[in-house]
């Protein structure tokens, strides 16, 4: 085995002090974005034991009435991407319009959707463990013209 020279041992320290130090700044006003450098804080944090548990769909209502779940099959759309902008979903709900596209392409002699809705689900929870209860929240609504 060969020694490393002053500079290979000078170049290594100084790229584990960089390491350090963004790991450091990234505990403390890092974001998940930051990722491998910021918290995941995913896996950091613990829910409220007494907390409901979130669990949102989008559905929409065709023209005969019928309620549709819209899925990944069915719109193309992930429920994760909807999740991700669901704030954007809130503040603009004409966005909504473009999943009842989505659909339309995706589900070709489907009836066409008049309304899409996101819905969140809260499942009752009491010391970490569910109730059986849930109830509704229509956070956003685009309905068609």
């Amino acid at each position: 085995m060969e020694t490393l020279s002053t500079r290979g041992r000078t170049i290594r320290v100084a790229v584990t002090v960089a390491g350090l130090v963004l790991l450091l700044l990234g505990t403390f006003w890092g974001q998940d974005d930051d990722f491998p450098f910021g918290p995941f804080r995913m896996y950091s944090t613990a829910p409220d034991p007494n907390a409901d548990a979130p669990d949102t769909r989008v559905e929409g209502v065709d023209t005969s009435g019928r309620t549709v779940v819209l899925t990944e099959a069915n719109s193309g759309l992930r429920r994760a991407e909807i999740e991700g902008q669901q704030q954007a979903y809130i503040d603009d709900p004409a966005r909504l319009r473009r999943i009842a596209t989505a659909y339309e392409e995706k589900s070709p002699g489907a009836a066409p959707l008049r309304t899409v809705r996101i819905v969140i689900r809260w499942e009752g929870i009491e010391d970490s463990r569910p109730t059986g209860t849930s109830r509704d929240e229509i956070i956003a609504t685009w309905s068609a013209p």
